[in-house]
């Protein structure tokens, strides 16, 4: 009997659209199941509320995701200003209630624009952030009173996507952001809801950009429902992992997409198979090197007057 471990998967990059409920790493056990492959990983976690854009490595590919260049990312989102909550989203205990009804679209845009640009953002308290080795949200879970420093953040653009909706006291706003990674959009609807005076927390979150890769081109691995967690794990149709196989894109393509290209000749990929350096490129920052068949050969950065290897892809032998 053969199993994931015994398997040979494919390598690549898999874009997942991770509906809301799993974990990033219920996603990752179920790219695991469905292509029989334990080599497999996630850059950028999503909590289980989030749904959207998960980028998943599988085989000899998780050894690009320290590499690939994931800093830049865009949410959909909705806060609802007039309610604070423990977790500052909606899954967490209201801890106080006020009428946001009389906020205007313009003191939502002015206090959002004081929000944009380089900012000193204090996480949320359950966030993965880890304080002393353990993550926030284990402590606070654990009833332990956590307080984060402060990190800088960039956020390029958060603005609304339509007018606000009222709930009762509370209004619903829907909007956009584009953020560097380590910033948290939870702690953007706090801040929203504080500046505003009424507080404030988020009921939705979508991820849909992570770098170069869109949530429009991510394959659902989900198409019949999540199963219900602790229950019997389902089987995969067969037709469930061909289209998931289908969907991992292969290295050299993803390598094209997420880095500066620099194409070599066959003396040049022949000394970085062999983890010789070559001469610099002038490419600021980790870039892709492609030998003249098209294939990629190695992960290079400019330093010390020569292009050195970060990453040897295609070795020697």
């Amino acid at each position: 009997m053969t199993g994931p471990a015994d398997a040979p998967g494919p390598e690549g990059l898999l874009l997942v659209d991770k509906p809301s409920g799993p974990t990033s790493h219920d996603v990752v056990g179920r790219v695991r199941a469905v292509l029989r492959t334990r080599r497999v990983g996630h850059a950028g976690t999503l909590d289980p509320m989030a749904s959207g854009l998960l980028v998943i490595a599988v085989g000899r590919a998780t050894k690009l995701l320290g590499h690939l260049a994931l800093t830049d990312k865009t949410y959909t989102a909705t806060i609802r200003l007039g309610q604070t909550t423990a977790t500052d989203d909606a899954q967490g205990e209201t801890l106080a209630s006020s009428d946001a009804s009389g906020i205007t679209e313009e003191d939502l845009r002015e206090a959002m624009a004081d929000l944009t640009g380089d900012l000193m953002q204090v996480p949320s308290s359950v966030s993965a952030v880890k304080v002393d080795g353990r993550r926030a949200y284990a402590r606070v879970r654990a009833g332990e009173q956590v307080e984060l420093a402060a990190r800088a953040v960039t956020v390029s653009r958060f603005e609304m996507l339509a007018p606000p909706r009222t709930r009762g006291a509370a209004l619903d706003v829907d909007v956009v952001v584009s953020c560097s990674t380590g910033t948290y959009v939870r702690a953007l609807a706090r801040d929203l809801g504080a500046a505003l005076g009424v507080g404030g927390h988020l009921t939705v979150l979508r991820r849909a950009t992570v770098g170069p890769f869109d949530v429009v081109d991510a394959i659902d691995v989900y198409p019949d429902g999540v199963p219900e967690r602790g229950g019997p794990r389902p089987e995969v149709p067969p037709e469930l992992s061909s289209a998931v196989l289908a969907a991992v894109r292969g290295v050299d393509a993803v390598a094209r997409r997420a880095f500066e290209v620099r194409e070599l000749d066959e003396t040049q990929a022949l000394d970085l198979s062999h983890g010789r350096p070559v001469a610099t490129a002038g490419i600021a920052g980790v870039y892709a090197a492609f030998a003249p068949d098209g294939e990629l050969v190695a992960l290079l950065s400019d330093r010390d007057g020569a292009a050195r290897a970060v990453l040897v892809w295609r070795p020697a032998g």
